[in-house]
């Protein structure tokens, strides 16, 4: 179960000053493409779960993602998830023909086979994210500038075990500097998928 807190930036603006802000404690800037795929006939999506190939910096890394049951609520989101390194070239050939994906053997592509039984893939396109990483107060931020073809999204993520603990420590920075937020009310997936910016 990964649990993070997410917090979404009006704009750009506030994206800037939080980056400012947190400068001193950044550690890496990651460029992530992202793309998604579904059973041929639904099986996953009808069940609420995605199948995700994300890759960092052109092609440096490739994880394989199954992601099952997301629930976001003030703030905080659960989701099961599931995940392991993917050779960037097989991930390449994937989004570039998804039924490729019959042919992966992963311990993920094991579990999608057995849990969902495809018959085969498709893809659903994807979105870029730029992720910069921040060590601050004990906690992993990471502030995302994600890439839609319908406008660009700003958010705070932090995977948490205390995520209640968290929340209150990114929302008093955020409250000290004037810098305006609110709970992320869906996953960028379901933003992707809609369309449209909440």
């Amino acid at each position: 179960m990964e649990v993070e807190v997410k917090l979404r930036l009006p704009d750009s603006v506030f994206h800037g000053q939080v980056s400012t802000l947190l400068s001193s404690f950044h550690v890496k800037t990651h460029r992530q493409e992202n793309f998604f795929f579904d059973g041929s006939s639904g099986e996953l999506s009808a069940r609420r779960a995605v199948l995700r190939i994300r890759f960092y910096d052109g092609d440096a890394r490739c994880v394989i993602s199954l992601k099952a049951r997301a629930v976001l609520v003030d703030g905080v989101s659960r989701v099961e998830e599931d995940e392991e390194e993917l050779e960037p070239s097989v991930g390449r050939a994937c989004v570039e023909n998804p039924q490729r994906l019959k042919e992966v053997e992963s311990r993920i592509m094991g579990r999608v086979k057995d849990e969902f039984g495809p018959s085969g893939f498709v893809g659903l396109g994807g979105f870029g994210n730029v992720r910069g990483v921040f060590e601050w107060n004990g906690l992993k931020l990471e502030l995302d500038e994600s890439s839609f073809e319908f406008g660009t999204l700003y958010e705070i993520e932090c995977e948490s075990t205390d995520p209640d603990a968290a929340k209150k420590m990114i929302e008093d920075l955020l409250k000290e500097n004037q810098i305006a937020y609110g709970y992320s009310e869906a996953s960028k997936f379901s933003i992707f998928r809609s369309g449209k910016l909440p």
